[in-house]
């Protein structure tokens, strides 16, 4: 799912436009005890309520594709019949009228979810009929032409609200507050099946992670029964690898520095659309080989980025550089650069020294203050 289709879902989680049908809950404790579940008609909840858990809704499709909201793909064979996908679609088919299906669900994300506190488990069916489009690109309403069914699942911590004091109306004076457990913006959540092409996809799913850096391979694999993504950190860290293990012994500031620079032109001129800018193996050579990556090192990097990525192929633009700066590190330094200043950056030996060297156009603050003045070697 790209952007636009996030946010077309994300729409009809509001009271104008709401698609959702029926709403589960499940609460767990620390000890992995259901402690309370609940099923009911969602329009037949309070209207206070059916705002926050609109919030909670949104919120599990919200962050950046590829980094916390991940598109999943199914194989044939993760499609098999008794496979986690096909429960999936047994649970979504029931409208959530199956206790026993239900029940078995709750169970599974209990299994394999990894959170040593209380959450609450929030499980929703929607149905959406999609409005057609005119040649401009401007919904008909009046157009609907499919329906898309689905299921959104939101698994949100619950603590005690934190100790203080307050008013008291009762008895007219400040006084300890009571605690309460507070359903926190949700941890993880998944939507399925996926809506890509503004239609329903079986095929595929959308996952959301608070921390991109928290994936929790288990649960996708036994909830969704979906081949396991890289997180952005662990994209991140190989593409790292890649530039390291192609240059070798010819790494050169300059070649890195203008990897990350193209990288960070293509993402913005992606940002007029709505697809995640994606690179393969080819998209990654060329942009190595227009940083003028040597001849002699190119001629390793297939193996090199075969070797590195394994069954993983794909990288996200977002998640393998930082489009806004630069980050350079030694043992005792880091710099933080901004991409539009790449240019002023080098590296130089001075007086047999490696250097980092900066060109300044004004001045400069060391804590704050002004510096005016500079030493010419």
């Amino acid at each position: 799912m790209n952007k636009k289709e996030v946010s077309e879902i994300k729409k009809q989680f509001s009271a104008a436009n709401c698609a959702i049908t029926r709403i589960c809950g499940c609460y767990v404790d620390y000890e992995k005890n259901i402690k309370m579940e609940s099923k009911e008609a969602f329009l037949s909840l309070p209207e206070e309520e059916i705002f926050k858990y609109f919030e909670i809704f949104k919120k599990t499709l919200s962050g950046g594709i590829g980094k916390n909201v991940l598109n999943l793909n199914f194989s044939l064979k993760s499609e098999e019949a008794g496979s986690p996908h096909d429960f999936l679609l047994q649970l979504r088919d029931s409208k959530l009228q199956n206790d026993d299906l239900i029940k078995k669900f709750y169970n599974t994300v209990i299994e394999n979810y990894r959170y040593e506190e209380n959450y609450y488990i929030i499980l929703i069916h929607g149905m959406y009929d999609i409005p057609g489009k005119s040649s401009d690109g401007q919904e008909m309403f009046d157009a609907s032409e499919d329906v898309y069914e689905f299921i959104l699942c939101s698994i949100c911590p619950v603590s005690l609200s934190k100790p203080g004091l307050g008013y008291s109306t009762e008895n007219n004076r400040m006084e300890d507050l009571i605690r309460e457990w507070v359903v926190n913006k949700p941890d993880k959540g998944f939507l399925f099946p996926a809506f890509n092409d503004r239609n329903t996809d079986i095929h595929s799913a959308l996952y959301y992670t608070k921390k991109s850096d928290d994936i929790q391979e288990e649960f996708i694999e036994n909830v969704l029964g979906a081949p396991f993504p890289l997180s952005a950190n662990v994209q991140k860290e190989k593409f790292k690898k890649i530039i390291e293990d192609t240059l070798d012994d010819k790494a050169d500031s300059n070649v890195v520095k203008e990897i990350h620079n193209i990288i960070s032109d293509m993402l913005e001129e992606n940002k007029i659309n709505s697809e995640a800018l994606l690179f393969e193996k080819n998209d990654i050579r060329k942009i190595f080989e227009k940083a003028d990556v040597p001849n002699d090192c190119m001629s390793r990097f297939d193996l090199i980025f075969e070797d590195i990525m394994g069954k993983s192929k794909v990288l996200s633009a977002e998640n393998i550089t930082d489009s806004k700066k630069l980050h350079i590190k030694s043992i005792d330094t880091e710099l933080k650069v901004d991409t539009s200043a790449l240019h002023k950056v080098s590296t130089k030996l001075v007086e047999g020294k490696k250097c980092i060297v900066i060109e300044v156009d004004d001045d400069i603050e060391v804590n704050g203050a002004i510096v005016q003045s500079f030493t010419e070697e």
